[in-house]
């Protein structure tokens, strides 16, 4: 049945945007045409058209989006080492070292090294993996650490560290994505089918490449299971003016609407992980480092300009307290429409200057359970909020979540869970006051966002999915374990159990 256009939803009961103008709680049939949500009844008063799905009672939500995905390099998570659990620099090394070379490397990724217990070192990686070109991805992508084989393999000088950070990072990161084009357009195709099994309708996509280039070859390919909006960075920016593109375009050579032209996306400082995010406030483990602005203020306010100009909306990555000042400081100046990437630590006066700008803060509530030990130990002389969901919520600010997959899964569930409980595992919630409600959650995860969300009601998207729970009631490990029975993009299913 994948693939079928469907006409009737059977028996759904409806959750979210949508269900506070409807006669009761009940079930109710949901028609569809042309893409298009056309009429909602009570179940049975109409007779069913087309194809048929039958809710049974399940709950019809609006499809999920992903607001911040690194599509390729979370496909291609599935090819390579695991170091998520590793809890040492020693147990890391060890791991990689009895791992099976692929093409003739060893890739680890997902570590996070913020508080192990011993130092990474060159000599340390050398000494397990000898000859064999050898890369270690931080979970957070800012930091790479690398043997001398792998160094000498890219032509950048052996570090005693071993480590390269931000665009040195980012660089070893966009070779070893490029090894395989063909290969890594399956696994994203894979790698969507799987977001589709979760709900999802929709991603943004922010590989740190020219991403016009794969995604005209998928949309050539016949990808159909998600939309998606891609990024463009500033490297290729003359480039995509020249070439004419604009946010919301479709891709071109595509007749297609599904695959769209996105932001600008600029990294204007680093991350948590790698201690290089820009903060008011030294990090406990360094009184002299307040991490760094990687794009200039000035610079960030010609690129945003020039994006602008030429019809592209703005993605402005900043995790610290500095860099997000700054960032609102350059859509003020530009009177850019857009995105801040992160906003994983902001001053008390910039939480209202989001909302006075009109600036949606796509924020990944999964890192904020992911670091919250290394937030209380690197962060602990920070004065601006960490992670602060409910202030920007509470402040008026359009909210938009993501994964920033491959640094937390791509899952939405996962996302609105973190939200809404702030823990995981069973642990205490860490700084509950930062909560938002699960409806506020859910909207966030669709394609507007907290303030505009997608809504079911007749000439809606039919953008929808069934879930087997109330996600408005659901608890953390429901939401983090929902069941999703189907997927309509469209009205035409992309997943079904």
């Amino acid at each position: 049945m994948i693939g079928a256009q469907i006409g009737t939803i059977r028996a759904a009961r409806i959750a979210g945007a949508g269900r506070e103008v409807l006669p009761h709680d009940g079930a109710f049939d949901v028609f569809i045409a042309a893409g298009r949500i056309v009429d909602i009844a009570p179940t049975g008063v109409l007779r069913a058209v087309g194809e048929v799905v039958d809710a049974d009672g399940s709950w019809l939500i609006p499809g999920l989006w992903d607001h911040h995905v690194h599509a390729l390099q979370w496909a291609l998570v599935s090819r390579r080492i695991d170091l998520g659990h590793a809890t040492t620099a020693r147990e890391a090394v060890t791991i990689m070292a009895a791992s099976t070379p692929i093409d003739g490397r060893r890739i680890g990724v997902g570590f996070r090294d913020a508080l192990w217990p011993d130092e990474p070192s060159l000599a340390l990686l050398d000494e397990a993996t000898g000859d064999q070109p050898a890369y270690l991805i931080n979970a957070d992508v800012h930091s790479v650490w690398l043997n001398t084989a792998a160094f000498a393999r890219e032509g950048f000088p052996a570090d005693p560290s071993g480590f390269l950070r931000e665009e040195d990072a980012f660089e070893i990161s966009r070779r070893l994505n490029a090894a395989d084009p063909l290969g890594g357009d399956r696994l994203v195709e894979e790698a969507a089918r799987a977001a589709a099994a979760r709900g999802v309708v929709g991603m943004v996509d922010l590989d740190m490449t020219w991403n016009d280039e794969p995604w005209m070859r998928r949309a050539a390919a016949g990808f159909d299971v998600l939309r998606v909006r891609y990024g463009i960075y500033p490297q290729h920016l003359d480039r995509a003016i020249a070439e004419g593109l604009r946010t919301g375009d479709p891709v071109r050579g595509s007749a297609g609407s599904l695959i769209r032209t996105g932001p600008l996306k600029v990294i204007t400082d680093g991350s948590l992980g790698t201690r290089t995010a820009a903060c008011g406030h030294p990090y406990s483990d360094d009184p002299h480092n307040r991490g760094v602005l990687t794009v200039d203020p000035a610079t960030l306010t010609d690129l945003m300009m020039r994006a602008t100009g030429a019809g592209l909306e703005c993605a402005i990555h900043a995790i610290g307290d500095v860099a997000n000042s700054h960032a609102l400081d350059a859509f003020a100046a530009t009177g850019a429409v857009g995105t801040i990437e992160h906003a994983q630590l902001v001053a008390a006066a910039d939480v209202p200057r989001f909302a006075r700008l009109d600036v949606t803060a796509s924020v990944q509530p999964e890192h904020a359970i992911d670091d919250r030990d290394v937030t209380d130990e690197m962060w602990a002389s920070q004065t601006a909020t960490a992670y602060p969901l409910r202030a920007l919520a509470d402040a008026g600010v359009n909210l938009v979540l993501g994964s920033d997959a491959p640094v937390s899964p791509l899952d939405p569930w996962a996302a609105i869970a973190g939200a809404v409980y702030r823990t995981r595992d069973g642990r205490t919630p860490w700084r509950p006051e930062q909560r938002i409600d699960a409806a506020v959650a859910l909207a966030a995860s669709t394609a507007g966002g907290s303030r505009g969300g997608a809504r079911i009601e007749p000439g809606a998207l039919a953008d929808l999915a069934l879930c087997e729970n109330d996600p408005l009631g659901a608890s953390e490990l429901e939401l983090r374990g929902m069941q999703v029975s189907a997927t309509l993009l469209g009205g035409r299913l992309t997943h079904c159990t």
